[in-house]
C-alpha cells in the first residue's frame, strides 16, 4: 500500500514548527546566590584578626588590639578576602542589572525598586570595605615598610567593620521582598517569610546589641536562598513573558 505525499504532509509536523519545551529554571536570579557566596567568603571566611585576639575570644576572654599586633596579620587571607569581595561586588551589580531587566521593567513594583537601590548601595560601599582589606594586605606584603605600625593600624580599623556595615543595603532589600510577597503578590509568600526572618532577625539583633556590622554576618545567606528560590521556584517575576513563551 502506497502513502501519498499529501497524507505525509498532513501527519508529519516539521520539527521547526513543534513547540520547544522551556526549562522551568530561571538562571538570572542565581547572580544573587553567587554574590552571597562570594560575599560570605570575603567578609566571614577570610576575616583577618590578630592571632592573639582570636585565641582570647575562643577562651571567652577580652583582648585589646594594639599596633604591635598588626605586623602579624595574615597577608594571604587578606588578599583572598579582597578578591572574593571584588567578585561579590561584581555579582551584586550584575544582579541589580538583570533584576531591573526582568522585574522592574515588567512590574510597577515599589518593592522591586527598593531591592535595586539596596543592592546597589551595598555594592558601592562594599567596594570601599573590600578595597581597604586589599590595601592592608598589600602594605603587609609586597609594599611592606611604606607605612609604620600606626599607619597600618588605621587601615586595620577601617577593615574591622568595612566589610560588614555595607550589607545593610541588602538587609533593606530583604524587607522589600517581604513587601513584594505579601502586599504585591509578586513572589512566593514562603520566600517572603524567609526574607522576613533574615531581615527582622538581623535588624533586631543589630539594634539591641548596638553592633552596626551585624547585617554583614548572615545576610549573604539570604542572597543565596533568594537566588536559588527564584531560579527553581514559582514566582510571577520569573514567569516568561508571552513573547518569550512562544
Amino acid at each position: 500500500m502506497s502513502i501519498s505525499s499529501e497524507t505525509l504532509g498532513d501527519t508529519a509536523e516539521p520539527a521547526a514548527a513543534r513547540p520547544r519545551r522551556r526549562s522551568r529554571v530561571a538562571a538570572w536570579p542565581l547572580w544573587a546566590s553567587i554574590a552571597g557566596a562570594f560575599g560570605f567568603a570575603g567578609t566571614i571566611v577570610f576575616d583577618v584578626r590578630p592571632a592573639a585576639e582570636t585565641a582570647a575570644w575562643l577562651k571567652g576572654e577580652d583582648y585589646t588590639v594594639t599596633t604591635a599586633d598588626i605586623l602579624g596579620l595574615e597577608v594571604l587571607a587578606g588578599r583572598l578576602g579582597w578578591m572574593s569581595g571584588l567578585f561579590a561586588v561584581a555579582a551584586l551589580l550584575v544582579f541589580a542589572g538583570v533584576w531591573h531587566h526582568h522585574v522592574e521593567s515588567r512590574f510597577a513594583s515599589t518593592g522591586a525598586r527598593i531591592v535595586t537601590a539596596g543592592v546597589i548601595a551595598s555594592a558601592g560601599s562594599l567596594l570601599l570595605g573590600y578595597g581597604w582589606k586589599g590595601a592592608l594586605a598589600n602594605y603587609l606584603g609586597p609594599e611592606m615598610g611604606v607605612y609604620d605600625e600606626q599607619g597600618l593600624f588605621v587601615y586595620y580599623m577601617l577593615t574591622d567593620f568595612g566589610a560588614y556595615l555595607p550589607w545593610f543595603g541588602v538587609l533593606v532589600a530583604s524587607f522589600a521582598v517581604v513587601w513584594m510577597a505579601f502586599a504585591e503578590r509578586l513572589v512566593s509568600r514562603v520566600l517572603g517569610t524567609i526574607s522576613g526572618v533574615f531581615g527582622l532577625g538581623l535588624g533586631t539583633l543589630m539594634l539591641v546589641s548596638g553592633v552596626p556590622g551585624i547585617p554583614g554576618t548572615l545576610i549573604q545567606g539570604w542572597l543565596v536562598v533568594l537566588g536559588i528560590w527564584l531560579a527553581v521556584g514559582r514566582s510571577r517575576i520569573t514567569r516568561p513573558t508571552a513573547e518569550q513563551a512562544r
